[in-house]
């Protein structure tokens, strides 16, 4: 059902069967009291009871259906939980032993993988001006033989050459070649950018130091690259893969995933820290999300977070692994590409936009609707 009306969809059905019982339970209750009821509502219960029954038997369908069982192409993804305490993460005195970490857990990895996944802002500096950590990262990506997805700052000049900072994710390919490079688009308000900081909230630039530095990204971009095990499984060789990397909280946002899908992703990537989160129910949450994403696009999903929760999801929704929370690891799975698109991924909330429009069409007809006229008593004289 997501694949159509996206996660909106889901809670309108929600809401619909809860107060569906909610109406039963109000017209059971009479009977307790010894009181005649009021009139069963039939319409609304046959309405949820017709709803949940064709949801049911479409997700059957489709989890039954024979292009789920043979699955033809798939590509190998690691992916590298380093568990790096925020109070250190930035420090100039741990960034050795940070990279050293990742190293450990690249190697780990082997040659396996196509495609090897650090989080967000994995790297402790400016990948771009670290020539020497450059000469290192392109090591370990020729040691994998794959290219490495990783989360670093970029550093930009506005016209004026005041810098602002992008929350970048590169790729870099095994020759040392960057593949391309994604820059975060939905940034977080207060954390990433001041909201009206030029006008309302003008002095929290100056209250609260490291926030509104950062500029969005032009938006939805793929990455692409030639996964190694398809050279050996094809005698015509390979070709690209596209893929979309959604970072951090970006993930949340169903139309800004599925944009991913409309411009030809056939598989999803999200980096993200949520370290920040500590050990609440927060990681769990947004791990979450990533499930709805992927069954709204039929389109599998890597996750690499800091802290956890790392692991994979197959384009139906179908948790492959997961990492636990705070700790060290690296893992891997073979997950499958797709080229098919859904409804959802072509035409977004529509049906978010079709109930918004309904409910203000009942709205102005409730408004202007020809009132009765009051019937008052008349006293004698």
């Amino acid at each position: 059902m997501a694949d159509h009306t996206g996660v909106y969809g889901i809670s309108f059905l929600i809401v619909l069967v809860n107060v569906a019982f909610a109406e039963l339970f109000m017209w059971i209750m009479p009977f307790f009291r010894g009181c005649h009821p009021v009139k069963l509502p039939w319409e609304l219960l046959t309405t949820a009871a017709t709803c949940m029954l064709l949801a049911w038997f479409y997700s059957s369908a489709v989890l039954s259906d024979s292009d789920r069982q043979n699955q033809k192409t798939f590509i190998t993804v690691g992916v590298v939980q380093p568990n790096i305490d925020q109070a250190v993460k930035w420090d100039a005195s741990f960034r050795d032993e940070t990279m050293r970490t990742f190293d450990r857990l690249t190697a780990q990895l082997g040659t396996r993988a196509d495609l090897v996944v650090w989080p967000e802002a994995a790297t402790p500096f400016i990948l771009e001006r670290e020539k020497e950590y450059q000469l290192q990262l392109i090591a370990w990506a020729e040691r994998a033989q794959a290219p490495i997805l990783l989360g670093s700052p970029a550093l930009r000049f506005y016209p004026d050459r005041r810098p602002y900072l992008l929350n970048s994710a590169y790729l870099l390919g095994t020759d040392g070649m960057v593949l391309g490079r994604y820059d975060k688009h939905h940034l977080v308000p207060f954390g990433e950018y001041i909201p009206l900081k030029s006008s309302l909230l003008f002095f929290l630039d100056k209250l609260v130091e490291g926030i509104g530095d950062f500029e969005s990204g032009p938006g939805p971009t793929t990455l692409s690259f030639s996964p190694k095990s398809w050279n050996t499984e094809r005698s015509s060789g390979s070709r690209p893969v596209k893929f979309g990397v959604a970072i951090c909280y970006e993930v949340i946002f169903p139309d800004l995933v599925r944009q991913f899908a409309a411009n030809g992703a056939e598989f999803l990537v999200t980096i993200t820290n949520d370290g920040w989160f500590g050990p609440s129910s927060a990681p769990a949450q947004h791990f979450a999300m990533v499930v709805f994403r992927a069954v709204e696009n039929h389109l599998a999903f890597a996750r690499a977070a800091n802290t956890g929760i790392s692991g994979f999801i197959d384009p139906f929704g179908q948790i492959i692994d997961t990492t636990p929370l705070f700790i060290e690891q690296a893992s891997y799975a073979m997950i499958p590409t797709r080229q098919a698109r859904t409804f959802y991924s072509y035409y977004g909330d529509v049906f978010a936009h079709a109930c918004v429009i309904i409910c203000a069409l009942l709205c102005l007809f409730s408004y202007f609707r020809t009132k009765e006229p009051v019937m008052t008593a008349i006293t004698p004289a």
